[in-house]
């Protein structure tokens, strides 16, 4: 089936939407590179010419902004056209307003530069793309169809056919019946691989303009520190707001009716000594559960048991509350630095209290190793499966925090067959 599929594929490409699509591309292709180039070099040289006076530095900088706008046109092209994805580049920002800070900002900018390269490599490509992809068509498609036009030639004119070669002492004209067959079966080869060769020609064509049009590396990597360091910012209000709550709900309110209690044990100390006793007595249950709520709140931000013995105890310790018996294997030839720690603690803490709510299992292990510059976490369990880190739970969320480190998370977790995550971090954050 998938022979048949292929060959099917193959037959229709020569009259797909896309090889059209691409095929529009190279042709109109040729004469906006030939306006983009002859409009780019002109001005770069008139501008590097008048360099020797003050006029040179904006016509470069209206060159280079004119070289944005070409970008944008090809970018559209390539987005409806060859339906690729491209993004737009940086906007260029001056530190300060006014046009003297706007024209140094453009001569500054390398995503200006790199939109005025473009139409000086592109414009060669274009022209070979706009020949290989014409002479292929029309060759193709007139040689196919030959059957049906050849007896122009008798009719309208002295020959009796095409005339394919010719010299002196000899002529060869498709004008027999096996000649016009055999033009046919060539136009059809030809047809057949002209969407081939114009999906090659345009693939370099994405990526000239991925690499020169679109946003360049750094400009990517900024948009997403920008996108981590919200997710980051968003984190720690969560849990700022999740401490607020636990102290005021939990210790804080127990702490106030503490201090009712030993009011009104003071108020009877002298009248009921016994009662009071009893209320000074349950008030010393009420401390102990409150410095134990304490406890947990404080291990909750950073456990005293990992900056003193690191990953190892720390996670034996948290295994040890986890519902079901957790199997720790912790291998690493030093610690890792403390930022990384604390994220590969909370990162198994919370997996492990995922465990204990949701997956029904009946044993747990966790592994931590490091492979290279990476420290590896890996936590499985034998419960129900069915987990979806794209699913909007609390998977995500912990996906969202480790990318924002630099971090992955996988997570396999089939139907009834338990769950194993894998979390990667950088080793030195």
């Amino acid at each position: 089936m998938g022979e048949g599929s292929g060959v099917g594929r193959v037959v229709r490409a020569p009259v797909a939407g896309r090889t059209w699509r691409e095929f529009g591309y190279l042709i109109t292709g040729f004469p906006l590179s030939v306006l983009y180039f002859g409009l780019t070099v002109t001005g770069l040289s008139l501008g590097a010419g008048l360099l020797v006076t003050f006029l040179g530095v904006p016509v470069l900088a209206g060159v280079l902004a004119m070289g944005r706008g070409f970008g944008r046109v090809e970018r559209a092209r390539v987005r409806g056209l060859l339906g690729g994805k491209v993004g737009e580049p940086a906007p260029i920002r001056a530190r300060k307003p006014g046009m003297f800070p706007a024209v140094g900002a453009v001569l500054k900018s390398g995503s200006a530069w790199r939109h005025a390269l473009y139409p000086v490599l592109h414009f060669p490509w274009a022209v070979f793309g706009f020949t290989v992809a014409l002479v292929f068509w029309v060759c193709g498609w007139s040689m196919l169809l030959y059957p049906l036009w050849f007896w122009i030639f008798p009719t309208f004119t002295d020959r009796s056919g095409l005339v394919v070669f010719q010299n002196d002492s000899y002529s060869f004209t498709l004008d027999t019946p096996a000649a016009v067959a055999g033009a046919a079966v060539c136009g059809l080869a030809l047809t057949l691989t002209t969407p081939w060769v114009i999906r090659a020609l345009t693939t370099v064509d994405r990526v000239l303009v991925t690499s020169l049009l679109g946003p360049s590396r750094l400009d990517s990597r900024v948009s997403e520190l920008e996108s981590d360091r919200g997710a980051v910012v968003d984190t720690a209000a969560a849990d700022l707001r999740r401490i607020e709550r636990d102290l005021h709900d939990g210790a804080q309110a127990r702490l106030v009716a503490l201090a009712m209690d030993l009011g009104l044990a003071k108020e009877k100390l002298a009248e009921d000594p016994h009662g009071a006793a009893r209320m000074v007595d349950e008030a010393h249950g009420e401390v102990k559960v409150a410095l134990q709520e304490l406890r947990d709140l404080a291990r909750g931000i950073h456990p005293a048991v990992l900056t003193d013995r690191g990953l190892d105890a720390a996670l034996s310790s948290v295994a040890a509350r986890c519902a079901v018996p957790v199997a720790v294997a912790v291998e690493l030839p030093e610690r890792p630095s403390a930022s990384v720690e604390g994220i590969a603690y909370f990162t198994v803490s919370e997996l492990l209290q995922n465990i204990s709510k949701h997956a029904g299992a009946h044993t747990a292990s966790v592994e931590v190793w490091r492979a290279g510059d990476r420290l590896l976490l890996q936590v499985s369990d034998d419960g129900r499966g069915g987990a979806d880190a794209r699913a909007g739970s609390g998977l995500a969320g912990l996906a969202g925090r480790l990318d924002a480190v630099d971090g992955t998370l996988v997570v396999d977790s089939p139907l009834g067959g338990g769950t194993t995550v894998t979390a990667e971090v950088p080793w030195r954050a």
